[in-house]
């Protein structure tokens, strides 16, 4: 077991790309460029839109999405991932920009580039673990918030006396500018939510954002309406990416350490998140700092060729393998095909209306907030993951992600000692003398043909949750038996990973027996409904029980097979 986990710890530092094409066909290049050609076609409007949201030029979104979404892809660990300009950004580019300037956002972006090549080549990919998924959650969910009132103004065609930059700056300015609202900008803003919304359900293989601005454009343009266009407010400009290095100085440089080191973290996270759902979903297994490196080398490319911070944005690497794309070559493709589009029809994005581009980082918003998630770990997790998560997500609206992340950090540990600390307990042994051998040694008992026993050993915490994933490697069985009576705690993470387990044992018919589940797992695995999920027939109180539990359903499963 021990080997086991040793090797899967083992990673190359290596890009995808070149592991793929050993085996690449004429088939699978044709299924990369059409799921290529279609992601493009997703990511223009979405791009275009924040980098609005980031206070910079239209066009400076596909910088980004074509700079570093090639350079990622040929370099990632992943076979699938997209990477380009996310809404997890948005509001803190807008404050570099407003505070900094261009010069200070891209010299911001290159030392964050710099410090993900550092964690990537150091082997830190493994160490984005033990950023607690409340936290996650919590900063996730304040973005989106931050996002949606920044739209607010567009959505509604309302005019600011002042330029706000923070979130509450923000709110006091909707307040005080309520006369200028504009309901003409209202009705358009509602009819592009209306088909973001509604489109998808009938013909989701054509981008529902793309037919929104398209609409929106004709009708302000048809009706002659009072609405203001990407063109009344940006000069939109269809030339390539010109390569530039800003003017740097030692002290510009250590003001804006803080700042890189925002852009890296959630670079990190953001990628890192994005590779594990596309691992599940395509049943492969990334290279976590191998797509570090990957990321800060298309920041690096993405800020010197005047685009803005860049990570594998999670919708679009969706959108890729839901159209068959399985490797770098799509995403590179993606690239390929923006940079055309900028060229050729980047003028027509003048007309644009704002309300319609507000309605897309609604959506873009409410789709990355989880706020199921967040109900969940709300009805399910122990008070202290709750008040982490909430504590993140009120200091990212409130201030900002460095310090609604080092705040959770400092909360998410403080608190996790504390439920150490209350679950430490020391035993009396009684000593059992048959021969000198202990009853209770797993290696002595007789396990059932088709059954598999592990056990757990140490509390099951967010830190620990990747080392359980190798359960399950074996699928030719009809029971996994798990021995929990050395776990004293778990945390919502944890029971999350079983979760997982069981689901993907229920996927190859697989039934989950647990042997000596502790007081507080059991509390914990109870308040969040796995008790009744698994069956309550399946916790067994002793290892022989669970064994023989085991062999109950061997034998169940033998009688079905024979009476088909």
């Amino acid at each position: 077991m021990e080997k086991e986990q040793k090797k899967a710890t083992k990673e190359k530092l290596k890009p995808k790309l070149f592991s793929v094409l050993k085996n690449y066909s004429a088939q699978q290049f044709a299924m990369d460029v059409i799921s290529g050609i279609i992601v493009a076609i997703i990511a223009l409007p979405l791009s275009i839109a924040l980098a609005l949201a980031s206070g910079v030029n239209p066009e400076q979104g596909l910088y980004t999405a074509i700079t570093a979404g090639f350079v990622v892809s040929f370099l990632g660990g992943s076979r699938v991932q997209i990477a380009g300009p996310t809404a997890a950004f948005a509001t803190i580019v807008a404050g570099i920009v407003a505070k900094e300037g261009m010069d200070g956002l891209i010299i911001s972006t290159v030392m964050a580039g710099i410090f993900l090549i550092i964690m990537g080549l150091c082997r830190f990919g493994s160490l984005i673990k033990y950023i607690p998924n409340t936290i996650t959650a919590g900063f996730t969910f304040g973005i989106a918030v931050t996002i949606v009132i920044g739209q607010i103004k567009d959505f509604c065609g309302m005019k600011f006396s002042g330029s706000p930059i923070e979130t509450t700056e923000k709110i006091g300015e909707l307040i005080r500018s309520i006369g200028t609202f504009n309901y003409q900008a209202f009705l358009i803003g509602l009819l592009s939510l209306a088909i973001l919304i509604f489109w998808p359900k009938k013909l989701s293989k054509i981008p529902a954002s793309l037919i929104a601005v398209i609409v929106a454009s004709l009708v302000v343009k048809f009706a002659n309406l009072n609405v203001n266009t990407i063109g009344d407010l940006y000069t939109i400009s269809s030339s390539a990416p010109k390569f530039s290095i800003p003017d740097v100085s030692i002290d510009r440089i250590r003001t804006l350490i803080p700042n890189a080191f925002t852009i890296a973290v959630l670079a990190a996270v953001e990628s890192l998140l994005s590779c594990v759902v596309a691992d599940g979903m395509i049943g492969s297994k990334h290279r976590s700092n191998m797509e570090l490196v990957a990321q800060g080398a298309g920041n690096i490319t993405s800020a010197l060729f005047g685009g803005i911070p860049a990570t594998g944005a999670i919708a679009r690497t969706a959108a890729n393998i839901k159209n068959g794309g399985r490797t770098p070559i799509a995403g590179m493709i993606h690239s390929v095909v923006l940079f055309i589009i900028l060229i050729l029809l980047m003028p027509y994005a003048s007309n644009f209306p704002m309300p319609a581009i507000a309605a897309i980082l609604f959506v873009v918003a409410y789709n990355m907030c989880g706020w199921r998630g967040i109900a969940n770990t709300v009805k399910t997790a122990p008070k202290s993951d709750i008040v982490v998560l909430f504590v993140t997500l009120i200091l990212t609206i409130v201030f900002d992600l460095v310090v609604a992340i080092g705040v959770g950090m400092v909360l998410a540990a403080l608190l996790f000692m504390k439920r150490m600390a209350d679950v430490t307990e020391v035993h009396g042994w009684v000593y059992v003398d048959d021969e000198d051998t202990d009853p209770d040694n797993i290696t002595l008992k007789k396990v059932p043909k088709n059954t598999r026993v592990y056990e757990i050993n140490g509390p099951m915490f967010f830190g620990a949750s990747d080392k359980f994933g190798y359960m399950l490697d074996d699928t030719n069985i009809d029971v996994l038996c798990i021995r929990m009576r050395n776990v004293p705690a778990i945390d919502a993470t944890g029971v999350e990973t079983l979760d997982k387990i069981t689901k993907r044992c229920r996927k190859h018919n697989i039934a989950v027996v647990f042997s000596h589940v502790n007081e507080q797992p059991m509390h914990a695995m109870e308040k969040a409904g796995f008790v009744e999920r698994i069956g309550r027939e399946n916790f067994c109180n002793h290892i022989d029980t669970a064994l023989l539990r085991a062999e109950e359903i061997e034998r169940t499963n033998a009688a079905l097979t024979v009476k088909k």
